[in-house]
């Protein structure tokens, strides 16, 4: 039986919301998918007393993660291609696997593991970006995750799609077909300034705005592109898409490693936001981001994984960390990202660039119960004198205990630390990653 009313009781509640940051021997209560009320555990109001008791007693209770960029069916890509550089990587690699294997099982199959490993790492909600969108919702709705599913467009021809007008149409069709599901919500998704034209992103703008949905994007993600930019259009790709109206407050930029401070300035100015995905910028090879000099300009900096064919992970406890540790280096400044702006880059930031951050993103009185239970007091995280430094520097995904999306327990660590999702067997999920990895073996280089 699946309890619509619970409390949970931790030791510690991290609202990320205007008030305290940390809340000591606090109990959240949850009814019908909502929260209902944050009191003191000794302070459970009579009209709750009855309700069942999740006990959290060494744990830190915060808001869901929420994943700003991903490519979550490319979680059957995992390690396919190490060790090379974007480009390389994308023409030699990933582009041929994708043109043989990319199909609506493949979509499904991938979302569906790439679920269960956001799930099983606090991640409740994930913005994305993959060729056959419906099939991804599909995914989605058997785990029982929040996700913001990107529209992917492109100029170029792909198992799914043959013309940019195509792939509008269809993406547009899968958005009318679930516009009405409560756990879903929209934008396009032009892949990036370099596989789309002027006159498919002047088509998006127009009906982004017609419908009413945000623009996912790449941008500025390597120096090769900029140059490219350059040469055929004689201006940096983010002057480009300024000029065609696509940069604003529904824009999510992806990546975004090279950008000037007057392109910071640009995009505080439109309230548009960034993806900050650190791990994939590495491994790529792509570069540090200038994190701080964003968030000091006030452009709104959400945390990515990017897929995992780039990262190998989609962690975003990881993604914290990278952050943190990365802008104190390239600022030469140990608090150029503290660890509660970090936290705040993986939660609230990420809600506010989706339009979300009135159901989820922080633990508010009238807010969704996505929330995530972290125990803290295995040996490798004791002492703990801050559980918000613990949470970026110190914790990994591994001590996620308790996962709920819109109030339903999606995900439990048991006592012998094996997974186990409400919705997902764990034994299917093997099954389907050994099918995929022996089928994908036979193009891997």
């Amino acid at each position: 039986m699946v309890e619509t009313r619970f409390i949970i009781k931790a030791r510690w509640v991290i609202p990320m919301d205007a008030g305290d940051p940390v809340l000591e021997h606090h109990a959240v209560l949850v009814d019908d998918g909502q929260i209902k009320a944050i009191v003191p555990k000794t302070a459970i109001p009579a009209w709750a007393e009855d309700w069942p008791v999740i006990d959290c007693a060494q744990h830190a209770l915060l808001p869901g993660f929420i994943n700003l960029h991903a490519h979550s069916s490319m979680n059957l890509l995992k390690g396919y291609a190490d060790d090379v550089a974007l480009m390389p990587w994308l023409h030699t690699h990933i582009w041929p696997a994708e043109k043989r294997w990319v199909s609506k099982p493949f979509v499904h199959d991938g979302s569906l593991l790439a679920c269960a490993e956001m799930l099983s790492g606090g991640i409740t909600t994930f913005n994305d970006m993959y060729f056959f969108p419906q099939s991804t919702i599909e995914a989605v709705k058997r785990a029982g995750m929040r996700a913001h599913i990107g529209l992917v467009v492109l100029e170029f021809p792909s198992n799914y799609a043959a013309t940019a007008h195509e792939y509008i149409r269809l993406g547009t069709e899968v958005r009318d077909q679930y516009k009405s599901e409560s756990l879903l919500s929209f934008s396009f998704a032009p892949h990036a300034p370099y596989t789309v034209s002027d006159l498919t992103f002047e088509q998006i703008v127009t009906l982004s705005e017609q419908l009413n949905l945000g623009i996912h994007t790449h941008l500025h993600e390597t120096r090769a592109e900029i140059d490219q930019s350059l040469e055929q259009f004689g201006v940096r790709p983010l002057q480009r898409l300024l000029s065609l109206g696509a940069i604003g407050p529904g824009t999510v930029l992806a990546h975004g490693v090279h950008l000037e401070p007057h392109e910071l300035e640009t995009l505080s100015r439109q309230g548009a936001h960034l993806a900050h995905c650190p791990s994939s910028n590495l491994k790529l090879s792509s570069g540090i981001a200038p994190v701080a000099a964003a968030l000091t300009a006030g452009v709104n900096v959400g945390l990515g994984t990017d897929g995992a064919a780039s990262n190998n992970r989609l962690d975003l406890w990881q993604e914290m960390r990278t952050a943190a540790l990365l802008a104190k280096v390239s600022e030469q400044g140990a608090a150029a990202l503290p660890a509660y702006q970090a936290l705040s880059m993986a939660t609230l930031h990420g809600a506010r660039a989706l339009g979300l951050q009135d159901k989820v993103g922080s633990i508010e009185v009238g807010k969704q119960a996505d929330l995530v239970a972290v125990k803290l007091d295995d040996l490798n995280s004791l002492p703990c004198f801050d559980p918000i430094s613990h949470l970026v520097y110190v914790a990994g995904r591994e001590q996620v205990t308790h996962t709920w999306v819109d109030g339903s327990l999606l995900y439990q660590r048991m006592p012998d630390g094996q997974p186990q999702f409400n919705q997902i067997e764990v034994e299917e999920l093997r099954s389907i990653a050994l099918q995929w990895q022996l089928k994908l073996q036979t193009t891997a280089s």
